[in-house]
């Protein structure tokens, strides 16, 4: 396997991670991760990060790996070559230092162009596998923010631009789920709906990543859009020119 590098110097290596590509080892399959590659291609940083440890007591190592992305998530994933960078990534997304923008598709157009979610999110009480807003959802809940902009609607469907201020595990789709515009081509949170825009995967992808950096100054890392959502933005009028003076 062969990831994309979008920014790379010695403490950090920054990839456009492809839809269908995990994160990290799950612990239930045998496919190449992310973090597997990383700890191929960079063998003197595979002790870098942290192990999880899995619901059977057992662990998994994540080499590299500071924050993650769902498996059918694309975008913009930053992985610490050095115990020194990983632990600075962790405090400046710990402290929300960093700023996460994505790109989203989803069913219907909100009333609000302009809103924040601000649902808490535990665990689904029907599906161990989905997180949810209610406020009777299972386990602990959990702080979650999210910001959204309507950057474009036809009518049946919205353009987005998300900024989720907390990093909860499926948050974002979770969070639009909760205010019924949920995110085209979800399996698992809109799995009765069409699979529209000519999608075969989830429609949504990281688009940027704005963090401070050790030296004082701030990256800015951007991933372009995949040519399998480009599809979908030839529905909406104007979305290219909005993507490109955003």
């Amino acid at each position: 396997m062969e990831l994309p590098i979008i920014y790379e110097d010695d403490d950090i290596v920054v990839i456009d991670k492809p839809a269908g590509v995990m994160t990290h080892p799950d612990g239930k399959t045998t496919e190449e991760t992310v973090s597997d590659w990383f700890a191929k291609k960079y063998p003197a940083s595979s002790e870098v990060g942290e192990t999880q440890k899995l619901q059977d007591g057992s662990e998994i190592r994540r080499p590299g790996v500071v924050h993650r992305l769902d498996r059918d998530t694309s975008g913009v994933l930053v992985l610490a070559k050095t115990q020194e960078a990983h632990e600075f990534l962790k405090e400046v997304f710990h402290t929300r230092e960093a700023k996460k923008t994505y790109l989203a598709f989803a069913y219907g157009v909100p009333k609000e162009r302009n809103g924040t979610i601000d649902f808490s999110i535990g665990r689904s009480r029907q599906d161990f596998r989905l997180r949810s807003a209610q406020p009777k959802a299972k386990g602990t809940l959990r702080e979650a923010i999210t910001q959204y902009e309507v950057i474009a609607d036809n009518g049946t469907h919205s353009l987005m631009k998300i900024y989720p201020q907390t990093g909860r595990t499926h948050q974002i789709r979770v969070h639009l789920k909760a205010i019924h515009h949920p995110i085209v081509c979800d399996p698992l949170y809109a799995p009765n709906r069409a699979c529209d825009l000519d999608f075969g995967r989830l429609g949504l992808h990281a688009l940027s990543l704005d963090l401070p950096w050790q030296n004082g100054e701030r990256l800015v890392l951007t991933a372009p859009v995949p040519e399998d959502l480009k599809k979908g933005l030839a529905r909406f009028e104007g979305a290219d020119g909005i993507l490109a003076t955003a």
